[in-house]
């Protein structure tokens, strides 16, 4: 496996959950959160996101997040 510049992978999580209040991210049941993928690139994780946030758009409560993972992975990298 080569890994080049072209074809470089940005790992993002894609992850919700019911919050306890809308003043901060402080999730109402850690056991419930819905982890919904770990996706190659930012656009497809965007597609992830948007999907599973209109599915809950009736539930005030209710948030889903991208985690950029190749940040955490290697602070240095400037991608997106």
């Amino acid at each position: 496996m080569t890994d080049s510049n072209d074809n470089k992978q940005l790992l993002h999580l894609v992850f919700g959950g019911e919050l306890s209040n809308l003043e901060q991210v402080q999730f109402r049941d850690l056991d419930s959160l819905d982890i919904v993928g770990i996706f190659p690139d930012y656009n497809s994780a965007l597609v992830a996101w948007k999907a599973k946030a209109q599915a809950t758009v009736d539930n005030a409560h209710m948030r889903y997040f991208i985690v950029h993972m190749h940040r955490l992975l290697n602070p240095s990298d400037k991608g997106q």
